[in-house]
């Protein structure tokens, strides 16, 4: 039997005004600013109306890291600097390289009117890809393997890494794991973990326990990270519940960030300013 992982810090989100709309901010927090290396987790959730222009983002630069969005209601339109256009619907991931820059829209598509939910994630990139060539993308639901649960009760869908033998087609310039799992009430799971990763759990809604220890609801306690003193961590739900299970290899570099930009130096972060200002990182009309 695996050694579980104990739990290191557990929190609450935070709620962040975007765009007029209230959204969870599990990460960063006063208490923790990154599980290395994920740095930001945002998780959205609104209604769009008829008339009303949802949480779309105006077109804005990115450089030194991947922005992903995993999309769980709605209909989002993505355009970028490199030309891609791209129609995520729900199930869908979105993930994106900004590397050495990128600049790019995102929102509602025109004509969707109903619930948008999904998770913005970011996703440290080491120094040495930094400055990568952007690149983007466009990872459909079904292409991720889905593999069920030990009890019956859930699924468990890999969107990047490798789980029992199944790798997720998402491809990623450090070891990293992206499970999305959906427990039903009663359902249980053991997810193993590498011993070197960093893990997160992160609650969208319902009520599970995680290793027999802690009990996350959507009302309370919705984020936990582990010490790497174990091999897996065990999920228990109480009612049904969806989570986001991230682990990765740390990148344990020095981390300057301004804005839309994560660098490892000040004058990265300014040269990235300049980059943007002179058009260096393309166009999107």
């Amino acid at each position: 039997m695996k050694t579980l992982r104990s739990i290191a810090y557990k929190g609450k989100s935070d709620y962040v005004n975007m765009g007029g709309n209230l959204i969870r901010q599990p990460l960063p927090t006063q208490e923790i600013d990154q599980v290395d290396p994920f740095l930001l987790l945002h998780h959205y959730k609104y209604d769009v109306g008829p008339y009303s222009p949802g949480l779309s983002l105006s077109p804005h630069p990115h450089r030194g890291f991947e922005p992903v969005t995993f999309l769980f209601q709605g209909e989002q339109l993505h355009r970028d600097s490199l030309g891609n256009e791209g129609n995520l619907q729900a199930g869908d991931v979105q993930w994106m390289t900004a590397g050495s820059g990128i600049i790019h829209d995102e929102g509602p598509t025109k004509d969707f009117v109903g619930t948008m939910e999904g998770i913005q994630l970011w996703v440290n990139l080491p120094k040495e890809f930094k400055m990568t060539t952007p690149k983007y993308q466009d990872v459909k639901a079904d292409n991720m393997p889905i593999i069920p649960v030990e009890n019956g009760k859930g699924s468990i869908k890999v969107v990047a890494g490798i789980l029992n033998g199944q790798k997720g087609p998402t491809s990623t310039f450090t070891e990293i794991n992206a499970f999305l799992v959906n427990l039903e009430s009663d359902g249980k799971t053991t997810l193993p973990i590498p011993t070197h990763h960093e893990v997160l759990v992160y609650l969208l809604d319902g009520e599970t326990r995680v290793n027999d220890a802690q009990t996350l609801k959507s009302d309370k306690i919705q984020f936990v990270t582990f010490h790497k003193d174990g091999e897996a961590i065990a999920l228990e739900a109480n009612q049904n519940s969806r989570l986001l299970i991230l682990s990765g290899e740390p990148i344990e570099e020095e981390v300057s960030s301004w804005g839309p930009y994560v660098m490892n130096t000040q004058t990265e972060i300014m040269e990235a300013l300049r980059d943007y200002q002179q058009g260096k990182m393309g166009h999107l009309y």
